[in-house]
């Protein structure tokens, strides 16, 4: 079971620290290059370092590899690439392992973690200048087509290690080195020297503009996804597969402040004004609010229920106000307290498990600790903003109130309204705010198919490989996202995503159980990283591309439960997933490839792993609460999801979470729903409330707190759906359908290029002609009056 922090108990209490958590792109180099391996992986190492050696001090006798220079390490990485082409299969495999124990560092000639993550992107930038990912790349093409391993996969009732000689180590050996070769290029040092930085540049070229094939490489990772989802390759290792292809996707189309910058880009080169805010800076820059306290609150409301309703204890009540003082909102003579029953609401899969309760109530600190007074910056974190349907909607309303008729999506015309009227819709338009999506929906389309010029990007092409076979790809990552969740059920008929690192011997002593139960729940944890990472990802560049990209992507996650999915994640004692110590840091690489392993005990399966929080747990949180909100904002069907599987309490739980970023995206995910929870949980939820009044961005005659919301009616939730379907159906045939399939083609009304076009006639119509012309031209009148009626 995972450990937690001894500040943070898991129900969040008062003592539970600030989170100094650093979103971004991915985490320290060493850590994500530690997570390719698992600890049933570590003999692994020394097998390498063995076939690498047998055949170096054969070619390179009496030096080390650290004493070539670069001329000869040249020559053996040629001479190594080369036995890649012999026919036989272990032959293959041994020269491959070589391979791989250049890509991690040549650590038996290093002496600390810092030379071997040196060599390691030193060597991965010398394998790809000679070529080795392209070689790679077409063994890893013979290993998926090997319908001889698929079959005896197939056979096998259950894939462990024990099956990897044959099975599974040639695919996960060049995933392997291919991950690494990725990540090692891609992360940048200032003390990269100019050759380098050219490398980069050409193997991003090569990645997202494929030459030799027709799909981009992604596209190949998507593939052996769905085909082991499916059931027709289960010997694939998939934990590599998708951290690869997250590396890949963020390689080629870019991380979030490359989104920013192509966000800035994009606007200028439509016109639109620029950004108020560098929503990363001020994400950044935001202070946690303090959660409530749940040992409290259940404890006053058992004495609620006695009848013992305790002022002291009310007042002594933390609150998710972030100015710590008395809440405006509050009222002195109400019975019942904010954050009243929710905590215990039934969720996706029930209530709270009583004993849990039991178990909780306890313990109840004596004494309160001193609450921290947080000094807020003045103003709100957010520029307020309104979209044009917006404005739309205020002057028809005004135009019915005070002149009896409407003038249509008419913003400019303000005569016979008053005077307030008229400031009302200046300070409307002062912060207005026209997304690049409005613009791209409203621009005007070509009669003759086709929209507007398309510029090929990264995410185009691979948008455009990946259009008619990605629901299957959603699918597919929905599936091993459901099998890694920390609180889906074990069951026979779902897919195998253990295979990778289930050890050769089944554990004996219980250390060997506990050091296996760890590595397995670290093997989830980092499949649910990668996949909330690229897809959240692939969601933000598509959203920038064309929003129907975005739209068709989204639309598909919902069909396939994403919703529910990601709901589902969260009704888990969150804060015992974000303190999780599913980690043993003298088993993590490289700090295992160069020093003297300890002896297994409990100590040293906890030893070295001292932070507060797991980063890659914190990590995915917030992406799936992104993915979440990107599904759901402005869609008031999908918003009714929310509400249907009472995700109030499980997101009102995840507040506990004493980290800004994540605070902020369940807020705005409770604040487009709270319109339709009703009268009496906004009354018992004053506090939430006004937390969202302060962190999330203010939208101008957005009565979210009220209900009052004109496109909260429910009947319009199905032609929501299907209008956005039709168009999203519109826009790819449109522009991805040849064009003679297209009812946009064009007409040719030129007489000279018709007549002059050649056709192809049946092999015996010269036999016939004479009489099809009798037929059909001879004996045919001509109406010439019926010409007039086509003046």
């Amino acid at each position: 079971a995972p450990t937690t922090h001894p500040r943070c108990s898991p129900q969040g209490s008062l003592d539970c620290p600030n989170l100094e958590f650093g979103y971004g792109d991915a985490d320290g180099h060493g850590a994500e290059l530690s997570e390719l391996y698992s600890y049933t992986e570590e003999p692994e190492f020394g097998t390498n370092r063995r076939c690498f050696e047998e055949d170096f001090h054969t070619q390179v006798r009496g030096r080390r590899w650290l004493e070539l220079d670069r001329a000869q390490q040249k020559a053996y990485v040629m001479h190594l690439l080369d036995g890649l082409e012999v026919v036989n299969r272990d032959k293959r495999l041994k020269v491959a392992r070589a391979i791989l124990y250049l890509a991690q560092g040549v650590f038996g000639d290093c002496d600390n973690e810092g030379d071997v993550l040196h060599w390691s992107r030193h060597n991965s930038f010398l394998l790809y200048q000679l070529g080795t990912f392209t070689a790679f790349l077409e063994l890893l093409n013979m290993e998926i087509d090997n319908s001889q391993a698929c079959s005896s996969a197939l056979r096998k009732p259950a894939i462990s290690l024990a099956d990897s000689t044959e099975l599974r180590y040639p695919p996960l050996v060049l995933l392997s080195v291919m991950y690494l070769m990725v990540e090692n290029i891609r992360v940048e040092q200032e003390s990269d020297p100019p050759e380098w930085k050219t490398c980069r540049e050409t193997f991003r070229m090569e990645l997202g503009f494929p030459v030799r094939t027709e799909e981009p490489f992604a596209l190949l990772l998507f593939t052996m996804v769905t085909k082991f989802c499916s059931g027709h390759a289960p010997h694939f290792p998939m934990k590599k597969v998708l951290l690869l292809l997250w590396k890949v996707l963020l390689f080629t189309l870019g991380g979030f402040e490359a989104l920013q910058a192509m966000k800035v880009r994009k606007r200028e080169e439509l016109g639109l004004p620029p950004l108020p805010e560098d929503s990363i800076q001020v994400m950044r820059s935001m202070r946690a609010a303090s959660p409530p306290t749940y040992c409290i609150e259940l404890v006053e409301q058992q004495q609620q229920k006695r009848g013992h309703r305790s002022r002291r204890v009310r007042a002594s009540q933390d609150s998710l106000d972030i100015y710590n003082e008395r809440d405006p909102f509050k009222n002195d003579e109400a019975g019942i307290d904010e954050e009243e029953s929710d905590d215990v609401d039934s969720g996706i899969e029930g209530e709270l498990d009583l004993m849990e309760r039991d178990a909780i109530i306890p313990a109840v600190p004596a004494q309160r600790a001193p609450i921290e007074r947080v000094s807020f910056p003045k103003g709100l974190p957010w520029a307020p903003k309104v979209r044009q349907k917006d404005i739309e909607h205020f002057l028809e309303a005004s135009r019915n109130k005070f002149i009896g008729f409407t003038l249509g999506q008419d913003t400019e015309t303000l005569i016979g309204l008053p005077r307030p009227i008229h400031e009302s819709v200046k300070t409307l338009k002062q912060v207005r705010h026209r997304a690049v999506r409005s613009v791209r929906v409203k621009q005007p389309r070509k009669p003759w198919g086709g929209e507007e010029e398309v510029q090929e990007t990264p995410c185009e092409i691979l948008y455009r490989a990946m259009l008619y076979n990605l629901p299957q790809y959603m699918i597919a990552l929905l599936k091993i996202l459901l099998a890694a969740a920390p609180t889906s059920k074990a069951k026979t008929d779902s897919i195998n995503i253990l295979a990778d690192v289930l050890p050769e011997e089944m554990p004996i002593t219980v250390l060997q159980s506990m050091k296996l139960g760890i590595d397995v729940n670290r093997h989830k944890e980092i499949i649910v990283k990668s996949i909330s990472a690229l897809l959240l990802l692939l969601l933000k560049h598509l959203k920038l591309n064309h929003i129907y990209q975005f739209e068709y992507v989204s639309q598909h996650l919902v069909f396939a439960n994403c919703i529910p999915l990601i709901l589902k994640f969260f009704n888990q004692n969150i804060m015992s997933y974000i303190t999780a110590k599913n980690s043993i840091s003298v088993l993590d690489y490289p700090h295992c490839t160069v020093h003297d392993l300890p002896e297994l005990t409990a100590e040293s399966l906890e030893a070295g792993d001292n932070n507060q929080f797991c980063w890659r747990n914190l990590f995915s949180c917030i992406n799936l609460l992104r993915i979440l909100n990107k599904l759901t904002k402005w869609k008031h069907s999908r918003t009714m999801m929310l509400v249907v599987f009472k995700s109030a309490p499980i997101l009102k739980r995840a507040l506990k979470v004493k980290q800004a970023m994540m605070q902020l995206y369940v807020l705005k995910l409770l604040k487009i729903q709270t319109k339709y929870l009703g009268r009496q949980w906004r009354k018992s939820n004053m506090k939430t409330m006004s937390a969202i009044y302060q962190k999330v961005r203010h939208r101008m005659n957005d009565d979210w707190a009220y209900g009052n919301d004109i496109d909260a009616r429910p009947w319009d939730f199905q032609s929501e759906e299907c209008t956005l379907r039709a168009n999203i159906e519109a826009f790819n045939s449109r522009r991805y359908d040849k064009p003679q399939d297209s009812e946009f083609a064009p007409v040719d009304n030129c007489l000279q290029s018709v007549l002059g076009q050649r056709l192809e006639l049946p092999e015996d119509f010269h036999c016939s002609y004479e009489l099809w012309l009798e037929r059909e031209v001879f004996s045919q009148p001509i109406r010439w009056e019926e010409l007039l009626h086509y003046q």
